[in-house]
């Protein structure tokens, strides 16, 4: 079994309030789950309004696939999900 989890920093240059922060990241999160049925959640940077960093996580028995589907959803927010801006990303696998 190979589990894998990808982190991604985010900047939120239009927030002004952590209301508008979730307003963001709550969407993305469920747009992360139904579009490529990993695991997702926000994991750092809670209290901060421009700053967010999620993770995504999903399971498999073959370490190809299991990168795949990370790389493709880290891509996926970095260039279709105008609303935030990646400023970093990295993939585990164990």
């Amino acid at each position: 079994m190979i589990i894998g989890a990808c982190t991604v920093q985010l900047y939120l240059p239009a927030v002004a309030s952590l209301k508008e922060k979730r307003s963001l990241i709550k969407p993305l999160l469920a747009q992360l789950r139904r579009r490529f049925e990993v695991a997702a959640a926000e994991v750092a940077h809670h209290d901060t309004w421009q700053s967010a960093e999620i993770a995504f996580v999903t399971v498999a028995n073959d370490s190809g696939h299991v990168y795949a589907v990370l790389e493709k959803a880290a891509h996926w927010v970095e260039d279709d999900y105008r609303a935030v801006s990646v400023t970093d990303w990295q993939i585990e696998l164990r």
